[in-house]
């Protein structure tokens, strides 16, 4: 049943179809009148948008609320088919549970195959980076790759592959342990009252979580693809330049005070690595958030199973360090990208 991206109240319908798709009314949510999903009629750019500002809202329209079927009216109306419409209620309750489990179930087997086609391309892309920056010659010339080098290729993706699944199996078990955790902190503190369960939690399904954490990886891909595109070239450096003129440095000679200048000197490019940043510290933030909505429960709860994620994650890409093989140099970038 899909909820209202406001209250998190279950509603039967999102919106009602007049004639056409495009003759739509939204409809309201009993509980706090405003409109149920206005994601509804927004394209897929805005709502690329609003998950890169990790907006609430869209996180529930994605997870909840996405292929749910509009009510549909109709202006022709006869008292031949009113009458014979009301002869067979008892058939039409029938087929509209069987088919609304049906409709469940279709839409559980879509969300693993929406995160089947989310986790290749992450895998693909994950890969082939850590690839990229283990090899960059290889990588940009197709005609310097061999057998030797297309084996440690596939070991990298076999070994993304193993830490990916590790990460998510490691976020959906402390899941678990942190929603038991907090139902039962609620139900200590709150003891004379009656547990009300939300509709968040009423719609839980695992599949829920591994789409969440794709879903929050937008942001992280965006921000590391504005890195990507506005690096400091290192070509004007191999033509002669100071290497003072190609790295961005700050000057501690136009402030006085030692505490400013070392502190504006930890944002130097030789001591900031902003792509570990972004991966990991941002990255975390977001995929936090995101469960945050899907498990509906306090911040330091999602925390520790970010926590508890990173460390299956960490312990998994130690223990391939050695399957991987290579060089010191292929081991040293595995792990930086591997270990939080």
């Amino acid at each position: 049943m899909p909820l209202c991206i406001s209250c998190t109240h279950p509603i039967a319908h999102l919106y009602t179809v007049y004639e056409s798709a495009y003759n739509l009314r939204l409809e309201q949510c009993s509980n706090c009148k405003a409109f149920a999903d206005p994601y509804v009629e927004h394209d897929s750019l805005t709502l690329l948008l609003d998950l890169i500002l990790l907006k609430r809202g869209v996180y529930r329209h994605l997870l909840y609320n996405r292929g749910t079927e509009p009510r549909q009216a109709s202006s022709s109306s006869s008292s031949s088919s009113s009458n014979s419409n009301s002869n067979n209620n008892a058939n039409t309750r029938t087929s509209r549970f069987v088919s609304g489990d049906t409709k469940e179930w279709l839409r559980e087997k879509a969300r693993w195959w929406l995160i089947l086609r989310l986790g290749s391309a992450s895998l693909a892309v994950d890969a082939f980076i850590r690839w990229a920056h283990i090899n960059p010659e290889i990588s940009s010339n197709i005609s310097l790759w061999t057998p030797e080098t297309s084996i440690a290729f596939v070991r990298i993706t076999i070994g993304c592959l193993i830490e990916m699944l590790a990460f998510h199996g490691g976020i959906i078990l402390a899941s678990y342990f942190v929603m038991k955790l907090s139902d039962t902190i609620h139900a200590w503190v709150r003891r004379t009252v009656p547990p009300v369960t939300s509709g968040i939690r009423q719609q839980f399904r695992v599949s829920l979580i591994p789409l969440t954490i794709f879903y929050s990886s937008s942001t992280k891909l965006f921000l590391l693809l504005l890195l990507t595109i506005w690096q400091p070239s290192t070509t004007l450096m191999a033509q002669g330049s100071t290497p003072q003129a190609q790295s961005y440095r700050w000057d501690p000679s136009h402030l006085n005070s030692p505490f400013i200048s070392a502190a504006l000197e930890f944002w130097d490019e030789d001591k900031l690595d902003r792509e570990w940043v972004v991966r990991n510290i941002l990255g975390g933030m977001a995929a936090g958030f995101g469960l945050r909505v899907v498990l509906d429960c306090h911040p330091l709860f999602t925390t520790v199973v970010i926590l508890a994620g990173w460390a299956v994650k960490t312990a998994v890409a130690m223990l391939m360090e050695g399957w991987i093989g290579g060089d010191e140099r292929t081991r040293e970038v595995w792990l930086a990208y591997s270990i939080p």
